[in-house]
Order: C-alpha cells, then structure tokens, then sequence
C-alpha cells in the first residue's frame, strides 16, 4: 500500500522515476524480515505483562515495516561498498541499475551509473523508512512516539557509524596488533549487527507498548547477544553457506575480504606464514572454488570456527539468563526465544 502511493506519487515524473521507484520496490522484496519481527515481538512482550495484546496496532506496523525498508537502504548501500554482484538470490541494485542502463542503450559508463544511481536508491529509501516510521507515530501516544522516535535515530546513527568502522577496519587492520583484530571486529558486529538488527527493534517496539525501566533493560540484555550471536551466524554463512539458502556464493565473504571474528580467530592460530597467505587471498574477488575450498579448510583446521560456534551459544546463554525474571509476557517471551533461535541457528 505504502510503495503503491510512492508509485502514483511519481507518475508524473517520467519514465526514468518510473525506473528508480521499481527498483527501490524490489529492494523491500523479500528477506526474512527480521528486524520487523523483533519490533512486534518488543511490543507484545511488554503489552501481554499487563494482559492479551491481540493483534499489533497499526503504530507498531508501521514501525516494524519502516524498519524493514530502512534494512533495504542499509543492504543497497554495502552492497556498493562490498561491490557485492549478488543479494537475495538476485542482481544486487547496483548491478540491476548497471543493467537498465545497458538496456536502454544510454551514454556513459554503465558500470557507473549503477553505481551512483543505487547511492541515490538506498537514499530514497531511507527517506521512505522516514516517512512510514512517521505517519506511524501519529497514532500513537505522544509519550511512546517520543521514546520510539528516540530510539530509531538512535539505531541510525549508531549503524551509520557501525558500517564506517567496517570498512575502517579492513583498512586498519594492518596497523593494529593481530591481538586486537577480533576485539575490532567485535565491535563492529556490536554497532552494525548486534544493536541495528535485534536490540534497537526490540526497544523500538517496546517504546510503543510503554515499557518502563526494568522492562527495557531486560530487552536490552537479552537483544544485544542475541544480536552478536546473529552477525557471528552471519559471518559463518559468509564463508561456509549454501548459494541456494543464503542468495549469495560460497565464499563471497572472502572474495570481499571481511575482517571477521572468524578470520581474526583464524589468524591467531596461524603461524607467520600462514597467516600471510590468508592476508594475500582475503579480498581477492577473482578467488576460485579451489582457492575458497582451501580458506575454509585453512579456518577450520586453526579452530576459528570452532570458536565462533562456542561463542555464539555462549551469548544465547547469555541472552537466556537476561529474561529471568522480569516482567513480561510469558506467551509472548516464548516467542521471542523462538524468533532468537531461527536467527541465530540458521542452515550453513
């Protein structure tokens, strides 16, 4: 409904509006909808303390699904700076901007045009998150909207900032100690992952609801390892996933050279030696299926991997302990360990 107005918004405009407001459609298309589904869950948990909630108000709707397509403008975004060609199985938008321009036989370079044109995409939607996040807030209490309104521009700057450090660190690293690599990494999971994509929905939806003190707080000591146990998920599926379940090549993650707690892990087992061959091949886009064959055996044998697996379900016991005893929705805390599960023990 909201990107069919934003369609009739622009028909004016052109047949070239016409093209960015498609494109900016398929960027929202599919996904798992995570940081929606938190959102909702942060409501209920906090409505259900008190009694049934029933079905979520429209406020929270709106809110989850500002969220959802502030993810698509984020992921347009790095995907420019990963220079990702991939995302959800499909052509990332760069590259399906790339391809408009090809197919419209326009002047210039393709290849920058889509480029540029995805930048001024993930900015579109960011204005559209805005937008819905908004008239959301209109239907809600004055007090609750305050508190949510806080708690999104806390969640944009604090992934803004995230995603500098991401690509700060793959330029730093050289100049750090091996020791501190995965200390770096952590913290960029923290602002980028961990806070954006589970602990700031949840507060986002728990402001709605009107959550006091101790009920935020629980949220937030629950959210926060669940969201570091996601993006370490997330870091495996990287390098060891399956095409077909995450939409992306096996390996992608090492052709774009990230500077993860797997790899740091990695290269702190590894003699000198080794560990100079891993920073040779890490970030090489042209890396064969032998050469991402032999990264992942490397990875394995140094017992990164293994420590990754135990450090992801040592902050799902972390995130368990958080919701002992506070008050909430016991239905509803169900649900949210449910929903912490599928993000955090997903297929490789």
């Amino acid at each position: 409904m909201f990107v069919s107005a934003q369609r009739q918004d622009a028909a004016h405009l052109g047949s070239e509006a016409d093209l960015f407001i498609e494109a900016a459609a398929a960027a929202v298309s599919g996904g798992k909808r995570l940081r929606g589904r938190f959102c909702v869950a942060g409501w209920r948990v906090v409505e259900e303390a008190s009694g049934p909630a029933g079905p979520a108000p429209a406020d929270v709707v709106a809110a989850a699904a500002s969220l959802e397509v502030f993810h698509a403008a984020a992921l347009v975004h790095d995907d420019v700076i990963d220079n990702s060609d991939t995302r959800r199985g499909r052509p990332a938008a760069h590259r399906a901007m790339e391809a408009s321009h090809r197919g419209a036989q326009w002047a210039g370079d393709a290849a920058s045009f889509g480029r540029s044109a995805a930048i001024l995409l993930g900015d579109l939607l960011v204005a559209w998150s805005d937008d819905l996040f908004e008239e959301g807030l209109t239907l809600a209490q004055p007090a609750r909207a305050a508190a949510a309104r806080g708690e999104y521009a806390t969640m944009r700057r604090e992934v803004t900032i995230g995603q500098f450090l991401d690509i700060a660190e793959e330029s730093a690293f050289v100049t750090e100690p091996d020791e501190r690599h995965a200390e770096r990494a952590l913290r960029v999971a923290s602002l980028k992952s961990a806070r954006y994509s589970i602990q700031q929905p949840l507060a986002i939806g728990a402001a709605l609801s009107g959550a006091d003190a101790a009920q935020s707080a629980a949220l937030a000591a629950f959210g926060h390892p669940v969201g570091m146990a996601f993006q370490l998920r997330d870091d495996v599926l990287g390098v060891f996933g399956d095409e077909r379940e995450t939409g992306k090549p096996s390996g992608d993650d090492l052709r774009e050279g990230k500077r993860t707690v797997l790899i740091a892990y990695a290269r702190e087992a590894l003699a000198p030696p080794a560990r100079r061959i891993i920073d040779e091949l890490l970030g090489d886009p042209t890396l064969d299926a032998g050469q991402i064959s032999a990264l992942q055996r490397t990875i394995v044998e140094s017992g990164a991997l293994e420590r990754v697996e135990a450090l992801i379900a040592d902050y799902a016991r972390e995130a368990e302990r958080a919701l002992s005893g506070a008050r909430l929705g016991n239905a509803a805390v169900g649900e949210l360990r449910d929903l912490a599960r599928a993000a955090t023990v997903r297929v490789t």
